[in-house]
């Protein structure tokens, strides 16, 4: 990676640090602003959107973190500003919102499995990260929530596609028509998220699951992602014909070869990612 490196930058509102795995480098990324239960400031969209830049060009990255400074994980957007502008157009909202969810919704567009550590309350667009990130551990009891319709409002930050793709639409209409609060632990029931933990155990298990895909072949996982993300394959014979050739993709790199003489020796693999 040439230019400014992600770790080294400093970021308002957001904190940003690596950490260091066997087979890659996983990046943490913390909202950083407690005593508003870091709800996304223009500052830290800011700072969002150039870090997602600089990650998308690390070659090394295998996996991201993200978090919030404790007590909240993000208590959404700030709706200050719409009181202050009641004359606003339609067509000058639109805009608004788009920019904010392309904005945030940017984690998308990272080639490696991003997890949400939620260690504590996630509402509305806050709750929307974390469905965009592929894995999500949550404290068991955080309040989870898209309480969008409560406020007058329609839901946003692609809530109505993520939340069906995430937990079917039953769950989704549940979530989003009724605008209840769920804890942690029943958002594991209704699969929201992997596991339920003591907050205090949520990053360290996210750590744990971003150590153990830094650890396998990385060409196999991206490959593995793609397939996955956006509501996976359309049919059977189209994950068929996608695995035909991703799997032959990765039997094709020296890092299968690696695998399977591991696996005979009993050792752990070293990956390449070629």
């Amino acid at each position: 990676m040439t230019g400014r490196q992600w770790w080294d930058g400093e970021y308002e509102d957001l904190q940003v640090r690596a950490h260091e795995a066997s087979g890659g480098r996983v990046a943490v990324v913390t909202l950083d602003l407690p005593e508003r239960r870091n709800s996304m400031s223009g500052p830290m969209t800011a700072s969002w959107v150039e870090v997602m830049r600089l990650l998308r060009d690390d070659r090394d990255l295998a996996a991201v973190v993200v978090t919030g400074a404790a007590p909240a994980f993000c208590a959404g957007g700030d709706l200050s500003w719409i009181v202050s502008e009641p004359d606003a157009s339609v067509p000058d909202l639109r805009d608004r919102m788009l920019a904010f969810y392309r904005s945030w919704l940017a984690i998308r567009d990272l080639e490696v499995p991003t997890i949400a550590a939620v260690n504590g309350a996630a509402i509305g667009a806050g709750f929307a990260v974390a469905l965009a990130c592929d894995l999500r551990y949550v404290a068991d009891g955080a309040k989870l929530g898209v309480p969008f319709t409560a406020l007058g409002l329609h839901p946003g930050m692609a809530t109505t596609w993520s939340l069906p793709d995430v937990a079917g639409h039953a769950v989704a209409r549940d979530l989003l028509l009724t605008g209840r609060i769920v804890t942690g632990e029943e958002a594991v029931r209704l699969g929201l998220a992997s596991r339920a933990l003591p907050a205090d155990e949520v990053l360290l298990e996210a750590l744990a699951a971003a150590e153990r895909i830094a650890a396998a072949a990385p060409v196999a996982t991206r490959l593995t992602l793609q397939a996955l993300r956006g509501g996976g394959h359309a049919d059977h014979e189209t994950a068929l014909q996608w695995e035909a050739l991703a799997q032959a993709t990765t039997l094709a790199t020296a890092d299968v070869h690696e695998g399977i003489a591991a696996a005979a020796g009993r050792r752990t693999p070293q990956f390449r990612g070629r």
